[in-house]
């Protein structure tokens, strides 16, 4: 395949001699007159080298090289100037860029340039790739069941760096990192059969931080009446996009980023419910049965996670000023974007944003959004552009101008479902693709863990649902009626209620303003 190249210049027209003599070098070149094009272009495809002319009408070049090198960090940026001064060049350093030329060029300097700066990213690219293969024993022999899990949070983190780091490398080694990852999550699978029951029999004993936890270990320890106290939980976020956010909010924030385990099933209405109330799902019930509803609609059973942190600050006596917003479009989030400072005057606002789940359920059903998400690291790329443009991070850049903590986190992650798996029961089981509750349910044992029992995993039921199962690895579960018509729908979809580390291993920053 041919290096592209995008090439933004204002007299772009002038040039096409230079383009015509890099094409006929085998190199694929797209030509845009102006910064905001050469940003679209990069938001939606992969380039290996930007020219970047420094004097544009509109946003110059030093204001398109942040937003280039905000969206791709490791991209080569040559910045071409008609000006030798010494600040323009010491700003375009600071932001990055890995060579400039002044006007004018000709097409032989543009040609080494190309060469040397594509021949320095090809070291790179092995010298990671070196790395990587020296860590691939390692690694693997950390793939058991007995790895504690701690372990797995290591592991996870581990693999989910090198996928980053190694997503512009060689194919073939990105399939051996898929390979490696697939046979993590079938260990990670086993050790959650073997381990996770009695991380909730036994609460005292040597167990992760779950989602019942989650408040009360990350957010009331903070509400110690010296700062107000923000708490965002951007549904359905995995640490692979955390950590591009994370790139982003570094210059606002100082953060430090923990981990804790999602309970099973890994699905809003469980987990979310779980982290608002501090409780189990089963014990919500007991405890506050108008509060908990059984069914099959998602929303429907979220709609009280406002009072349900209310009834966790009663039981442990915080008289604190609260409030719960929940963004589930996107002027909601733009009307409290406009007014998130007003918050400051309460000593903690919860706000739960809505987007990334909505991106991952809209994947499976939107063609166009398969086509320019079609893998994890195309879907991450997406995920990190929505990122930069939303009301969200107009929020957080608001609030790092105040004296304010922060915490985010998600209630569970996604992952890639590439195997369907058959799943037998009756008309009254959940639809569900990574998780069913229903009567007698059976499937194949080796794609999915069996809760026969659901009291002893803390899972209310409603009669005459007996049973629960939980998707391991990547699979996805399919009713034998109509089976082929949803096999094909539901194949590479992101899909969550499983066990697998994407969606059970979950971040948890601390962020305080710079």
């Amino acid at each position: 395949m041919s290096n592209r190249i995008l090439w933004a210049d204002d007299e772009i027209d002038q040039l096409k001699a230079h383009i015509i003599f890099l094409e006929g070098k085998g190199f694929e070149i797209t030509p845009v007159t102006n910064g905001d094009d050469a940003v679209s272009m990069i938001s939606d495809r992969a380039y290996d080298i930007v020219f970047l002319d420094e004097q544009m009408p509109g946003m110059d070049g030093l204001a398109t090289l942040e937003k280039i090198k905000n969206l791709q960090p490791s991209l080569p940026v040559v910045m071409i100037t008609k000006s030798e001064e010494e600040s323009i060049m010491e700003d375009a350093i600071g932001g990055q860029i890995s060579d400039y030329l002044i006007k004018p060029v000709n097409p032989n300097q543009i040609l080494l340039t190309v060469k040397r700066l594509l021949d320095r990213r090809r070291l790179e690219n092995e010298k990671m790739s070196q790395a990587y293969l020296r860590q691939f024993n390692e690694l693997s022999a950390k793939f058991d069941a007995g790895t504690g899990w701690r372990g797995w949070i290591d592991i996870y983190r581990q693999l989910t760096r090198w996928d980053m780091d190694l997503e512009q490398g060689d194919e073939a080694l990105q399939q051996v990192l898929a390979d490696q990852f697939q046979q993590a999550n079938q260990s990670f699978g086993k050790f959650i059969e073997l381990d996770y029951k009695s991380w909730l029999n036994n609460p005292d004993g040597d167990r992760p931080w779950l989602s019942p936890d989650v408040m009360d270990q990350f957010v009331l320890p903070h509400l110690d009446g010296r700062k107000p106290v923000f708490f965002f939980l951007i549904d359905c976020m995995r640490y692979d996009q955390w950590l591009l956010f994370e790139r982003i909010l570094n210059d606002d924030f100082v953060i430090e980023t923990d981990f804790y385990y999602s309970i099973l099933p890994t699905a809003t209405p469980y987990s979310r419910n779980s982290i608002f109330s501090g409780l189990m799902p089963l014990d919500i019930k007991k405890k506050y049965p108008q509060l908990w509803e059984m069914g099959q609609d998602e929303t429907s059973l979220n709609r009280n996670e406002g009072e349900l942190m209310g009834r966790l600050l009663q039981r442990n006596r915080i008289e604190k000023s609260f409030k719960y917003e929940k963004v589930l479009q996107a002027d909601e989030g733009r009307k409290l974007a406009d007014k998130i400072i007003d918050y400051t005057q309460t000593e903690l606002t919860s706000i739960v944003y809505n987007f990334v789940d909505t991106l991952v359920h809209s994947r499976s059903d939107s063609d166009v959004l398969r086509e320019l998400a079609p893998d994890v690291s195309a879907f991450r790329s997406l995920t990190k552009s929505w990122f930069q443009h939303s009301s969200l991070l107009q929020m957080f850049r608001e609030l790092a101008k105040e004296d304010v903590k922060i915490i985010v986190t998600t209630d569970h992650g996604a992952v890639r479902s590439l195997r369907d798996t058959k799943v037998f029961g009756d008309r009254d089981a959940a639809t569900n693709l990574r998780y069913k509750y229903g009567r007698n349910l059976k499937a194949d044992s080796s794609a999915a863990i069996f809760i026969d029992n659901p009291d002893d995993y803390m899972l209310p039921t409603h009669p005459p649902a007996n049973t629960f199962i939980i998707a391991k690895e990547d699979y996805y579960f399919v009713y034998p009626t109509n089976y082929h018509k949803y096999q094909n729908r539901y194949r590479d979809t992101f899909q969550h209620g499983g066990a697998t580390m994407e969606e059970m291993i979950l971040p948890i920053a601390t962020m305080q303003p710079r």
